[in-house]
C-alpha cells in the first residue's frame, strides 16, 4: 500500500499540512491531508555539505512548490523529519553526522522565521514509525518497531499504543547499537555500530573493495558504477559476487533486528529506507538469521516493508501538526 496522491481541488476547505523529510541525500516535501493523502509532492537533492542557511533556502523552497495554487489558509503548519541526534522538544537540531553545520542549530526556530507558520520537528525515524503505525504497515497493531536502512540506520518504536521518545525525543537510535566491539568507524564517531554495516554506504563500500579485488564478478566493469541498484542487479542476473554480497547485508540485518525484537517484543517489525526497495531479495536472509538467533518465543514476529515507501517521514511529520 503506497500513499495515495489526490488532486488538490478536492476537499477545498480540508486543513492540510506540509511535510518535509530532510536526508542526508535528499529533501522531500509534501502537502498532505488529514488522511494521509498527498495533494502534491517534490524532491531535491539535499545541499548536505553547504550548510545550514543552504538547506533552509531549500526547505523554502520546495515548500513554496508543493504550496503553489493553494489557500495558505489552509496550512496547518509544517512537520518537519530530520536525522539525529535533535532534541524535538525544543526544535535543535544537536549534532547531526550527515548534514554540515547542523549543531547546536534551531532548526525549529529558524524555519519558524522564515515561513511564518508553525513548525514540528521530529526525528526521522520516529516521523517515519508514525506514518507507518497511522497509516501504512503498523496500522491496527499496538507495538511496531520501524527501521530505515538507507544513508544511515534509524529508527522509531511503538510501544502499547504509544511512540517512545525518552529524553528530549532522542529514543530509538537504533543504528548506533554496539554491533561490533572496537569495529568499523561510524559518522557518529563510535566504532561498531549497526549502521556502520547495515547502511547503504557500508554496503556499497564493501561490495567496492571486494569487487575491486575480484577477477570474476561482473560489478564494476568497464568503469561502471558500483552501488547498490547495481550490486542488486548484478545479484538478480546471477553474478555470484553480488548474491554473497547481498546475503551477507541480509544477515547483517537479520542481526541488528533480532536484537530489536528481543528488546521491544513488537507485533510487527517494518522496514524502510533504500534498502528496503530490494526487500524481497533481503528477506529471505534476514528472517533465516532470526530463526537461528532470536529466542523462540520472538520468532514469529512479522518482519514487513514499509507501506508508504518513500513517504513515510512525510507522512508522520505531517501528522504531528495535526496532532498539535
Amino acid at each position: 500500500m503506497a500513499a495515495r496522491i489526490v488532486s488538490p481541488v478536492a476537499s477545498e476547505r480540508m486543513p492540510l499540512a506540509i511535510g518535509i523529510d530532510l536526508g542526508g541525500t535528499q529533501l522531500r516535501a509534501a502537502l498532505i491531508t488529514p488522511q494521509g493523502d498527498i495533494l502534491s509532492r517534490t524532491a531535491v537533492a539535499t545541499a548536505a555539505t553547504a550548510g545550514p542557511a543552504a538547506v533552509l533556502d531549500q526547505i523554502c523552497a520546495v515548500v513554496e512548490k508543493v504550496c503553489a495554487g493553494v489557500d495558505k489558509g489552509r496550512i496547518s503548519g509544517i512537520g518537519v523529519s530530520a536525522p539525529g541526534p535533535l532534541d524535538s522538544k525544543q526544535g535543535i537540531a544537536l549534532s547531526i553526522p550527515t548534514l554540515a553545520g547542523f549543531v547546536d542549530y534551531p532548526l525549529g526556530q529558524a524555519l519558524r522565521a522564515r515561513l511564518s507558520c508553525p513548525v514540528v520537528l521530529e526525528n526521522d525515524g520516529i516521523a517515519a514509525a508514525l506514518g507507518e503505525w497511522q497509516f501504512g504497515a503498523g496500522r491496527g497493531v499496538e507495538n511496531m518497531v520501524y527501521v530505515t536502512v538507507s544513508t544511515g540506520i534509524g529508527g522509531g518504536v511503538v510501544v502499547d499504543n504509544r511512540i517512545l521518545r525518552g529524553r528530549r525525543g532522542m529514543a530509538a537510535h537504533v543504528g548506533h547499537m554496539s554491533f561490533i566491539a572496537e569495529g568499523a568507524l561510524c559518522v557518529c564517531g563510535n566504532r561498531g555500530c549497526f549502521e556502520a554495516y547495515g547502511s547503504g554506504p557500508a554496503f556499497v563500500a564493501r561490495a567496492q573493495r571486494q569487487a575491486f579485488a575480484s577477477t570474476s564478478t561482473s560489478l564494476g566493469q568497464n568503469g561502471a558504477v558500483i552501488d547498490s541498484p547495481a550490486v542488486f542487479a548484478a545479484a538478480k542476473a546471477g553474478d555470484a559476487l553480488a548474491m554473497a554480497l547481498v546475503a551477507e547485508e541480509a544477515a547483517i540485518l537479520g542481526t541488528g533486528f533480532t536484537s530489536l525484537l528481543h528488546l521491544f517484543s513488537p507485533d510487527v517489525l517494518v522496514m524502510g529506507g533504500g534498502l528496503a526497495h530490494e526487500f524481497d531479495m533481503l528477506y529471505p536472509g534476514i528472517q533465516s538469521v532470526i530463526q537461528k538467533s532470536a529466542m523462540p518465543a520472538f520468532r514469529d514476529v512479522r518482519i514487513k516493508r514499509a507501506a508508504l515507501n518513500d513517504n513515510s517521514g512525510l507522512i508522520g511529520a505531517a501528522g504531528l501538526v495535526f496532532a498539535a
